[in-house]
């Protein structure tokens, strides 16, 4: 492949493992501190508010950036690069496989609940969501970096 492709696609996977992070990150310090000192029946009415627009924009961001990670591990030259791409890639899966099977399933099971009239014994999810979010913008955070390196030794 040409070195304008490997660059170009370094970049795009640069930019969409930093969008990903930015936007956890962003919910990690500002969203959740938030959600959490809300009442239970405002916090169901903001969480749908909230997380409307995310489905299907974060996850086409974060597969995409996974495959241009593994594209990039085999397109490029030096084996620790290759490693670098690799790695991040199967931590952006990281992020995918909990987002799917533990935070998603959560923001359902909020999206069903009447603002107002929450049941009586109703589990309140804002712990463990949170606890998984910081997960995977951990893995975001730790994907985001070895991108970057990659990118820079990709250019050099």
């Amino acid at each position: 492949m040409s070195t304008f492709f490997t660059h170009g696609l370094s970049v795009l996977v640069l930019l969409g493992s930093g969008i990903v992070s930015g936007v956890f990150f962003a919910v990690a310090v500002s969203v959740i501190p938030m959600a959490m000192d809300l009442p239970v029946d405002r916090y169901v009415e903001v969480h749908k508010l909230l997380g409307r627009n995310y489905d299907p924009m974060m996850p086409i961001i974060v597969i995409t950036s996974i495959l241009g990670d593994w594209v990039l591990a085999v397109l490029v030259d030096r084996a620790w690069i290759q490693v670098l791409f690799a790695l991040s890639g199967v931590l952006l899966l990281g992020v995918s496989v909990i987002s799917r099977a533990c935070n998603v399933p959560i923001n359902r099971q909020v999206a069903l609940v009447d603002a107002g009239t929450i049941p009586a014994g109703w589990q309140d999810p804002r712990p463990l969501w949170r606890g998984w979010h910081h997960l995977r913008t951990a893995l975001a955070l730790l994907g985001l970096a070895l991108n970057a390196i990659a990118v820079a030794w990709v250019a050099v």
